[in-house]
């Protein structure tokens, strides 16, 4: 059973609706016993990072998610929390990823959102995945490049698109809403 992490944080149900897409089963859920024992765990997000982290903390998953040993894969904010700290409300995170979440500068139009590639893809988690392929993004804030980087994205500057450090994984753009592609990256996942 794949275990969707829920937090309070946005777009469960499209996650899920994507599982069901490529015929896969989950459960939405923050009960700590279903998620340790779950085959596979996503955490995926919308929203500001400091309420996120606090919703976290009450719930203990904060705790519980950086000891996770099954494939762990964030979205969009969760590839953010899984980082050192962020920008957004000057927020400690959950540090597995060696990465500052910082905004993106007043020069540019925010949020960076719609259709863009990616480059320097690798990683298992993006076979078959080609640097012409377009994804889905919408965000004010990302990960900056580092050793767990495994995907670049570009507004205007390079930003971790991708991150992967032993079993967790995560991404910037939504999979689950970044059509045929996206589903690619959901059934890499669900076949580590």
């Amino acid at each position: 059973m794949i275990a969707i992490i829920d937090y309070g944080a946005g777009n469960i149900r499209s996650v899920q609706n994507a599982l069901q897409r490529i015929n896969v089963d989950s459960v939405v859920t923050s009960d700590q016993e279903i998620i340790l024992n779950s085959e596979k765990v996503i955490f995926p997000g919308v929203g500001e990072a400091s309420t996120a982290m606090k919703q976290l903390k009450e719930k203990q998953l904060d705790v519980l998610i950086p000891t996770l040993t099954q494939p762990v894969l964030g979205i969009c904010l969760g590839l953010q929390l899984m980082c050192t700290s962020s920008e957004e409300g000057n927020t400690p995170c959950l540090g597995i990823f060696d990465a500052v979440v910082r905004r993106f500068n007043s020069d540019q139009i925010v949020p960076h959102m719609g259709w863009n590639n990616c480059t320097n893809i690798s990683s298992e988690l993006l076979n078959e995945i080609h640097s012409s392929d377009d994804f889905y993004f919408v965000h004010s804030y990302y990960a900056e490049l580092c050793a767990n980087t495994i995907a670049t994205g570009n507004y205007d500057f390079n930003f971790s698109a991708a991150l992967q450090k032993n079993n967790f994984y995560a991404t910037q753009f939504h999979p689950e809403k970044s059509a045929g592609v996206g589903e690619r990256i959901l059934q890499n996942f669900i076949n580590l």
